[in-house]
């Protein structure tokens, strides 16, 4: 079965599975106000990424996993803000999307596409966007290490350093 074959297969079953959902929506006032008593706005673009990555699964595309990763990162993001209130974590908290990028990378290369390198490629966006993060949010007074966050800076200038020594030459 060629690709464009399974993407059309893919998208006709997601397409199925959203039809028959808000079809029991509506049938079902019930499972309307259940639906959204439990979960709120920040879920539906959770939900679109996870109708990607599903897409990418089924249509064979496993590249689909990096913008799938980034939409429902986003989303995650979005619910925590939502359900805290805490709006203004926006300052700090957008450092974490590179790491979603690299959640992304490490699925695609699981799933076939990237092999080793894709893999270690996403670690890397994951471990510096963690660092990124926990850089900025001290900075702007979330402290979640407190006064040591300088040594976070000192950590990652000697790893950029030191990462070229592991390297493989090609």
């Amino acid at each position: 079965m060629n690709r464009k074959t399974r993407s059309n297969l893919a998208l006709g079953v997601i397409l199925i599975i959203v039809g028959g959902w808000f079809l029991a929506m509506q049938l079902v006032p019930d499972l309307n106000d259940w639906f959204w008593a439990i979960f709120d706005w920040p879920f539906v673009i959770i939900a679109v990424g996870v109708f990607l990555l599903l897409f990418g699964l089924l249509a064979g595309a496993p590249g689909l996993s990096v913008p799938a990763s980034i939409v429902a990162g986003i989303g995650g993001i979005l619910a925590y803000q939502n359900a805290t209130g805490n709006w203004e974590s926006w300052a700090y908290i957008w450092t974490l999307i590179p790491g979603f990028v690299g959640i992304g990378v490490i699925l695609s290369a699981i799933l076939g596409d990237g092999g080793k390198e894709g893999f270690r490629s996403g670690l890397t966006l994951v471990f510096i966007s963690a660092i990124m993060f926990l850089i900025f949010s001290s900075i702007m007074g979330a402290n979640p290490l407190g006064a040591w966050w300088p040594i976070l800076l000192i950590l990652l200038g000697v790893w950029l350093l030191i990462q070229p020594l592991f390297r493989r030459k090609s």
